[in-house]
């Protein structure tokens, strides 16, 4: 028992520290884009950019709904996927709310891009530099990454920037009252990126696609512990999963071995049943060890009084009210139980009067039946 409660602790010292080396780890990158990172990669300056701007300006995060109408909200590649409602309830905001969005990620969310109706090819197509068109004012090419899964938009989807292979990196859709914007290359208007070509003048024309006075909001939910990461298949795809799932699997294993018996099994022998003298004989003998005469007395008193309720016929509670009715019923035996309880003690200071009194009770509680007269022994 012993070892398995070492190996349990061991396990759980093991998951603790492997926790606090994964969350305190220190983070160079950041490869969702987030707006709380000063990386090349992350997104603070939007977030700085937006502020100076003059547009009222927030984080998404601790619970997850759609900013209020008309405003702007950016998301960078989720690392925790959009659930279904999630994604429809970004739909509706789009459609009737009039809100603006702008969708930054590489390989997209599968659940946000069947709302939003995005398709993207299965492989990568040459990056770096991206050939705008004129739907934005004085964008003409953006930098990125080296590689891209480029879009593949419908008629209704706007081109915004292609590859210089023709493919496309981004585009515009109305969706009834308002925009959706479609980048598959968020480094573009990430913090190490602003300087090259016309990227910082990218995000200034998609700051101001709401409006000079637009609330603009940055979903950083979706960069943390959602409740869907909870489930099986969002731990165990990732690396840190696998390798906790393999420890969980030896400690079981290991628990198992350490479990197991080295011989055969013994029967646990039958108790046998002691007898009311054993009980009364060991009673006795504690009593005895402890020096509790007093509280020999006390119960043997006590249990005098029960014998003389049973044998008169009167309660034995309340205790007044039995005291009374015996001195009116038994006067002689109340004035002998009474005389002993008086001096119970008295006789609890040696073992002799022990003897006596307890004597004296039992002729009490038992007395001996008297013999008639002329009665032969």
């Amino acid at each position: 028992m012993k070892g398995a409660r070492g190996w349990v602790v061991a396990s759980l010292l093991a998951i603790v520290i492997a926790t606090a080396a994964y969350l305190l780890q220190p983070r160079q990158e950041s490869p969702e884009h987030s707006t709380n990172s000063d990386a090349a990669n992350g997104a603070s300056a939007a977030l700085l950019f937006s502020e100076a701007m003059g547009h009222p300006t927030d984080q998404i995060t601790g619970t997850f709904d759609a900013p209020a109408m008309g405003s702007l909200m950016f998301v960078f590649t989720p690392t925790s996927p959009y659930t279904s409602d999630e994604a429809d309830r970004i739909r509706r905001w789009v459609l009737g709310g009039g809100g603006t969005l702008v969708y930054a990620s590489e390989q997209g969310d599968p659940e946000l891009d069947r709302a939003l109706n995005v398709t993207r090819f299965g492989g990568y197509s040459e990056g770096l530099a991206y050939i705008a068109t004129p739907v934005l004012d004085g964008v003409s090419r953006v930098a990125g990454a080296d590689a891209v899964i480029p879009l593949d938009p419908s008629p209704a989807q706007v081109a915004l920037f292609r590859t210089t292979g023709g493919y496309v990196t981004g585009y515009l859709q109305r969706i009834g009252l308002g925009t959706v914007i479609v980048l598959a290359d968020p480094l573009v208007i990430c913090n190490g990126y602003l300087e090259h070509a016309d990227n910082g003048r990218l995000l200034a024309d998609l700051l101001a696609a709401a409006g000079p006075s637009a609330h603009v909001a940055f979903d950083e939910y979706h960069h943390g512990l959602t409740f869907s990461d909870f489930a099986p298949q969002a731990w165990l795809s990732t690396p840190w999963g696998a390798a906790l799932l393999w420890l969980l699997i030896a400690v079981f294993f290991g628990l198992v071995l350490r479990g197991r018996r080295f011989g055969p099994l013994l029967e646990r022998p039958a108790e046998v049943a002691r007898s009311d003298a054993e009980w009364s004989v060991a009673v006795g003998q504690l009593l005895r060890r402890s020096s509790a005469r007093g509280v020999t007395l006390g119960l043997l008193a006590a249990a005098t009084e029960r014998a003389v309720a049973a044998r008169t016929g009167l309660p034995l509670h309340p205790r007044e009210r039995f005291w009374n009715a015996l001195w009116v019923r038994a006067p002689e035996v109340a004035a002998e139980l009474a005389q002993v309880e008086s001096s119970i003690h008295a006789s609890s200071s040696t073992e002799r009067g022990l003897l006596n009194a307890a004597r004296r009770l039992h002729a009490i509680a038992h007395p001996a039946p008297k013999r008639l007269p002329g009665s032969v022994r």
